[in-house]
């Protein structure tokens, strides 16, 4: 897909079990290149960013996820939600600067887990593994991104 190459390559981690309270035990494709992504072997500081590319909100939050990519602070992910083109999420992910790596659900496999309305929905996950928050909507700013991470993993930027 173009602008691939430009998305970090997805993680493999070892296989780990899954936690109470932490990220379901779901493996999701990568969007760009990589392995698979196994959701529950993944621990924090971690930010998960559920999106998709016809979402105004998603498009509204890019600047401060892009932002908290850049400082290095936590990992982060991705995950292409509900979304029929991958080929145009590519672009949105290249276009808005979420150079991090990024997985797609085309069959919304997290819904019910994580309780998925909708995009966007923002996961923050502790160094354990555990959902430390979810956060329901759009990130209106940085300083709420930058407060979240401070409350929720302890993180300051």
């Amino acid at each position: 897909m173009p602008g691939a190459d430009r998305l970090e390559v997805c993680p493999s981690a070892p296989s780990k079990p899954p936690v109470s309270n932490g990220l379901p035990d779901i493996s999701l494709p990568c969007l760009g290149s990589g392995p698979d992504v196994r959701l529950a072997d993944l621990r924090g500081p971690l930010v998960i960013n559920v999106w998709a590319q016809w979402c105004g909100p998603c498009r509204d939050e890019a600047p401060y996820l892009a932002a908290l990519a850049k400082s290095g602070k936590v990992t982060m992910l991705g995950i292409d939600y509900d979304d029929p083109r991958p080929e145009l999420a590519v672009k949105f992910a290249d276009a808005e600067g979420l150079a991090y790596p990024h997985v797609v659900d085309q069959d919304k496999a997290i819904q019910r887990a994580l309780k998925v309305g909708g995009p966007p929905l923002t996961v923050f996950v502790d160094d354990k593994g555990t959902v430390a928050y979810v956060h329901r909507g759009v990130l209106t700013s940085q300083q709420q991104l930058d407060q979240l991470l401070e409350e929720k993993l302890g993180v300051t930027r």
